[in-house]
């Protein structure tokens, strides 16, 4: 955590929503005239679209069996630490950009699925924000969790987060349904390990409950919409958190417990910008403290 150089982590796995969620924090950057820079999970991944498939195959052939992104061995997570750590001390870094499809990858002259070079970040900037597979990781030999000012998880429950998953994967990356979940399979034994244990690291979790039938994932023709869910807000440290407050803005929500609030899942962009922005006022106010403005 740093005063000075503040970050904020978004993590959930594939298909959870992180990117809706940053889309929220960029509209909040935007008003309050924040200069945040924005890295991806993605980016820190160990081998490149290409290179991962040869090595699944090759460690699918000696029985390794548990080799995927929601794990540490196919990411860099030393360099993702690294990269915390440097910023909570010094406002620098290093980021790449990793181009998921032919649009993304065009400026930059290369075939997509492949990593721009590293290079430092941009300086002067008010907030490093992060949003991906493994903001709140922790081991002894890696912490990236221990780094974060504001820590966020992005948790559909898990039909929900199938269902997500298999509906972007087809009509945004043209994958077959039989492939998706060839996908969800082998990363399940990462998912247990390495996804949900991050959940009891984070600040606040955001959890989408569908109130309509989903019980089978793998044929569901549409994704729940926000007006077929319930969303629930969990804090980890609920003080300090005007929930009378937020209570009467969020119309027809609820507390479930004390350190948690149920919300219309249509309010969750709302719900978001009630929440946070008094925190990302906290982090700013803080900073400017610390740097004698």
């Amino acid at each position: 955590m740093s005063a000075k150089h503040p970050i904020i982590a978004i993590t959930g796995s594939s298909g959870a929503g992180t990117s809706s969620v940053s889309r929220t924090f960029e509209q909040i950057f935007r008003r309050e005239k924040i200069d945040a820079i924005f890295t991806e999970g993605d980016s820190f991944h160990r081998y490149d679209r290409l290179d991962m498939k040869r090595e699944m195959e090759e460690r699918r052939q000696d029985s390794s069996q548990h080799f995927t992104h929601f794990g540490p061995d196919a990411n860099l997570l030393e360099e993702l630490e690294q990269l915390f750590n440097s910023y909570a001390q010094t406002g620098q870094g290093k980021r790449r950009k990793y181009l998921h499809d032919e649009a993304v990858a065009a400026p930059y002259n290369q075939p997509p699925g492949t990593f721009t070079q590293w290079e430092p970040l941009p300086d002067n900037s008010d907030i490093l924000f992060y949003e991906g597979l493994h903001g709140a990781y922790s081991t002894p030999e890696v912490d990236v969790a221990r780094h974060p000012d504001l820590l966020i998880g992005v948790v559909p429950v898990i039909n929900l987060e199938w269902i997500q998953k298999i509906h972007r994967d087809r009509l945004d990356r043209g994958y077959s349904t039989e492939a998706v979940t060839d996908t969800i399979l082998r990363r399940m034994h990462d998912y247990v390990h390495y996804i949900c244990p991050q959940f009891t690291r984070t600040h606040v979790n955001f959890q989408r409950v569908p109130i309509v039938d989903t019980s089978n994932p793998f044929i569901s023709r549409h994704i729940p919409s926000a007006d077929e869910s319930l969303l629930v807000i969990r804090f980890a440290r609920p003080q300090g958190i005007d929930f009378p407050y937020l209570l009467t803005m969020l119309k027809d929500s609820f507390m479930s417990r004390p350190n948690t609030i149920v919300v219309p899942g249509g309010k969750m962009e709302l719900a978001m910008q009630l929440i946070f922005t008094p925190f990302i006022w906290r982090l700013m106010e803080r900073r400017q403290k610390a740097l004698g403005r």
